[in-house]
């Protein structure tokens, strides 16, 4: 009868154990996961927290083979800035109605690549806006929430504490050429100081 109990006792155990020894294998065969691309093309509306503590929205037009990406942010109770950047790395900000301004700027780089996130460090799951997301973060630049189901981004922050979430997600939607053009008044000198080129 003893060594009926220490086998009952030595094989209740065991399975107790299994369960730890099946995690730990599961984690050991199972890569990391790798973000995403985004899709050539896709419209996404975000809500975006500002560091200055304002908010706004921003209807993103991404157009990897067109090469550019177009933001039309609306400021909270403000205008509406119009953020067009080009392949070339030039971008342009303007706004339109009785009251215009225009900003060019070279940055000296592209739009992101498709596949921005290739080489970005995996900092495991998290929950945030309420979804289970894998989590990257890049050169300490930006902070990227990926829904472990879907594989669509959810949120994305930057080092200067800007926070990015996704509210509408359309892949494949292009914005018209006609918006994306700059206004006349962005080529232009201008007396006023309004319009200005960097």
């Amino acid at each position: 009868m003893k060594a009926s109990f220490i086998s009952t006792s030595l094989l209740i155990f065991l399975l107790l154990q299994l369960p730890n020894h099946v995690t730990v294998s599961w984690r050991l065969t199972v890569p990391e996961p790798k973000p995403t691309p985004w899709p050539e093309q896709f419209h996404a509306l975000l809500y975006m927290n500002l560091t200055s503590t304002h908010l706004q929205l921003s209807d993103l037009w991404y157009d990897w083979p067109k090469g550019r990406n177009v933001n039309i942010f609306q400021k909270q109770l403000g205008t509406v800035l119009y953020d067009i950047e080009w392949n070339n790395g030039t971008s342009f900000y303007y706004t339109l109605g009785a009251d215009t301004e225009c900003q060019i700027t070279d940055f000296g780089v592209g739009i992101p690549r498709p596949d921005f996130l290739d080489g970005a460090r995996y900092l495991g799951r998290v929950v945030t806006d309420g979804f289970l997301c894998d989590l990257w973060e890049k050169v300490d630049f930006i902070w990227y929430y990926e829904d472990v189901v879907t594989k669509r981004p959810v949120r994305w922050d930057f080092y200067d504490g800007i926070s990015s979430h996704v509210m509408t997600w359309e892949v494949g939607a292009v914005l018209p050429d006609s918006v994306v053009q700059a206004p006349a008044y962005c080529f232009t000198e201008s007396v006023d100081g309004k319009t200005s080129s960097t």
